[in-house]
């Protein structure tokens, strides 16, 4: 369907669906287990009304958010997520561009396929999400390469110590190291654009493990070193002398409790992303907006604090900074654009949500994100 007709992220979603393979759809929308989280995530956003206020100059909304000393163009960006390149050749790349294209900032994967310094060349502002290595010297090379290709922010993801449970990738036999199976291939052939891209470009790489896996390492045998290296346990202590090496801006995802996120606070992390990993780590996990007020009066005012999991509207994004978020992350819809429509597609959702975050913003008479926290507009269900 062409681009015109998407409107909204739902169809975005949808689009996306029909261009991928089930493998590969289940990968990126599934959950861990019953994937309740999934649903909470969701759940969580629906159940907060916003109450309008009228008569208010809604003309000219300002979305402009500062975030360590750089104003982006809206107060949204686009989270770190593993092997886009099964979604589409290039996809890293793709999103890095449209979010420069659209000044929001983008984050690498640590699980990504393409390297740090092909994402810096291509986004000004790019971060970095780091997965600690089994490996300590991989680790101190992939901070170093991080900060040898000018990565302004590094984040440290910390909700994935072990291998978490997705039945959907289990079935299809899509786990660590990922390897295809002949029963999908005939699902495959019934999406042959998909196919046709993997026919040109080959089946996507760990770029940033490849230099460790051995010269003229193939992608298998650089997934598979990856899955040896990762995940890998962390420790407060390895926090602490991260925060030692690491001279830039250090972010730490994951945190949803209110105790380690004062503990974070206390090492010297400049930022938090409360996350559940987009549901896809722990099931019985709350969601990151029900722990908002909780680990904002743990941490103060001052903490810069984010997060993702489950926005799907403009509107999720008020509420969630009207909750008392400083920034907010999108993850799948970032992705359903970029597997239906490439990097236009990646600009489409940026839009789409763009434009009703203005919309929401003009009709509850809050025309500046920056009011947003003291706005008073929310109604927490019914």
């Amino acid at each position: 369907m062409a681009l015109k007709h998407l409107h909204n992220i739902e169809d975005l979603r949808q689009a996306a669906h029909t261009y991928l393979p089930r493998l590969v759809w289940d990968y990126f929308e599934g959950g861990a287990e019953d994937e309740q989280c999934l649903q909470r995530n969701r759940a969580a956003y629906a159940a907060i009304e916003l109450l309008p206020n009228y008569l208010v100059d809604v003309s000219a909304p300002d979305t402009r958010t500062t975030l360590f000393g750089h104003t982006w163009r809206s107060c949204f960006g686009i989270a770190p997520m593993g092997l886009q390149g099964f979604a589409r050749a290039g996809a890293d790349l793709m999103l890095a561009r449209a979010a420069a294209a659209r000044g929001i900032p983008f984050v690498l994967s640590g699980a990504g396929t393409a390297s740090i310094e092909a994402v810096c060349a291509a986004c000004e502002h790019a971060w970095f999400q780091l997965y600690v290595a089994r490996d300590q010297a991989v680790t101190r090379d992939l901070v170093r390469r991080a900060r040898d290709s000018g990565v302004e922010v590094l984040v440290l993801t910390v909700d994935a110590p072990v291998h978490s449970k997705r039945e959907r990738d289990l079935r299809n036999g899509f786990v660590p190291p990922p390897r295809i199976r002949w029963p999908l291939l005939l699902e495959m052939l019934q999406h042959p654009a998909w196919c046709l891209d993997k026919l040109r470009h080959g089946l996507p790489r760990f770029e940033n493990w490849a230099p460790y896996a051995g010269a003229d390492a193939s992608a298998q045998a650089i997934a598979d070193y990856f899955s040896r290296q990762i995940p890998f346990t962390q420790t407060w202590q390895d926090l602490a002398e991260l925060r030692h090496e690491w001279p830039g801006r250090l972010v730490l995802k994951g945190l949803l409790s209110a105790a380690d996120a004062q503990r974070a606070a206390a090492v010297g992390v400049d930022a938090l992303i409360l996350s559940n990993h987009g549901g896809r780590v722990l099931d019985s996990a709350p969601s990151p907006l029900h722990q908002l007020a909780l680990v904002r009066a743990a941490v103060g005012a001052d903490m810069p604090l984010m997060l993702d999991s489950g926005l799907r509207r403009g509107s999720d994004i008020v509420k969630a900074l009207a909750l008392g978020a400083d920034f907010v992350w999108i993850g799948r819809p970032a992705l359903y654009g970029v597997a239906a429509h490439g990097q236009a597609g990646a600009e489409r959702a940026i839009e789409v949500l763009q434009e009703e975050l203005e919309l929401t913003l003009a009709q509850i008479g809050r025309p500046c994100v920056s009011t947003l926290a003291s706005a008073g507009e929310l109604l927490c269900g019914r």
